[in-house]
This record gives structure tokens, C-alpha cells and sequence, in this order.
């Protein structure tokens, strides 16, 4: 066995990443109080940034925060990229849905998550019923995803019971979001940073 040093202000995770190489068939309907709305682009990219930093700090989501306002508009602004946010009644954002057309016959769900408190009530599930409902159009025949070990502790059950496959693991080392300022010192204390 080998071990692989992190260096110091960086952390490591193991990333599984999960395919569905068909629809899943027809599934109950999936209730909730939130409504889904697609925030068509140009996405505000203040509004998204700050949806995805709820959803994301606990997680250490860096992946959108480090990006330019320029590079983050390109991703979102572009043709193959959709934005949906489930939406409680008042208005607020708690769920994000980011899918990603850009590879042939492929759909990417490049982020997915439900902001703190809105998870194990049924939300992801319904999110995730719009995912696959968005994705499965004409002419995709794998969507995937991908999730860490530094995400909410049921992510990889939970896309596993919706039908994703794992087909690959991987380690990623990045510079720690909280050692750059991304996040407070005190974020995800469960998450040592060194």
C-alpha cells in the first residue's frame, strides 16, 4: 500500500462517478411543495453563485466559485447548459439542477444538490425526477454524474437507488476552499484543514 501526501491547505477526495444507460421506467409521482423553474440564461451568475455556495459549503463545492464571471456566464449562458432550481412558494432557491448537453448523446448532472434542512423530506427525489425527465430527451443514451466522499453522506446511495451504476473512482487533491477564502475557516468542521 502506498500512501499519497496532501499538501498542506489542500484536500483530497474519492470521486465515484455514476451512469444510467437507459430511462428508468415509469415511477410513481413524487410529491413535493416546491415548484421547479429554469433560470433561462443569461443566468444571473450573483444569484447562481450564492444558491450554489447554500447548497455547496458544507460539501466544500468549490467547482463555480472559482471561476471568472466571464467563464462562469460561458458555462451557464451556454446552449447545452440548463439551469433549474426547485423553488419554495415564497420565492427562495433550495434546490439546484445543472445539467450539461455538451457531449454527444450524453447528459451531464454537473451539479445537484438541495440546500441545508431540505434534505431526507422527499426534495431530492423530486429533484431528481425532474433531472431524469429533463435529461432522457431525444437522442441522449447516458446520463451521469458524479459525487465524493466530502458530499452529504447518503449522495452515493441515493443516486444508486435512483438507477445510476457506478463505472469509475478516482482521487482528486485541490487547494482547500476555506485555506483560499472561499468559505470560513470554521466550514465543515468534520473536514480537518490543515
Amino acid at each position: 500500500m502506498s500512501l499519497i501526501a496532501v499538501p498542506p491547505g489542500h484536500v483530497a477526495t474519492i470521486v465515484t462517478s455514476l451512469e444510467m444507460l437507459a430511462a428508468p421506467g415509469p415511477r410513481q409521482p413524487v410529491r413535493s411543495a416546491l415548484k421547479l423553474e429554469r433560470w433561462a440564461a443569461p443566468v444571473d451568475r450573483d444569484r447562481y453563485r450564492t444558491l450554489f455556495r447554500q447548497i455547496g459549503e458544507e460539501y466544500l463545492w468549490r467547482g463555480r466559485l472559482i471561476l471568472s464571471d466571464a467563464d462562469l456566464a460561458a458555462i451557464l449562458d451556454a446552449p447545452t447548459t440548463e439551469v433549474h432550481v426547485g423553488v419554495r412558494r415564497d420565492g427562495v432557491a433550495t434546490g439546484l439542477l445543472e445539467l450539461d448537453f455538451s457531449a454527444a448523446a450524453t447528459c451531464e448532472l454537473a451539479y445537484f444538490g438541495l440546500v441545508p434542512g431540505m434534505t431526507g423530506h422527499g426534495h431530492g427525489g423530486w429533484l431528481m425526477a425532474h433531472a431524469l425527465r429533463l435529461a432522457w430527451r431525444p437522442g441522449i443514451n447516458r446520463v451521469w454524474v458524479h459525487t465524493c466522499d466530502l458530499d452529504h453522506p447518503a449522495a452515493l446511495g441515493f443516486y444508486q437507488a435512483q438507477g445510476f451504476q457506478p463505472f469509475e473512482r478516482a482521487v482528486e487533491i485541490y487547494e482547500d476552499p476555506r485555506a483560499v477564502g472561499l468559505y470560513p475557516a470554521t466550514t465543515a468542521a468534520r473536514i480537518p484543514l490543515l
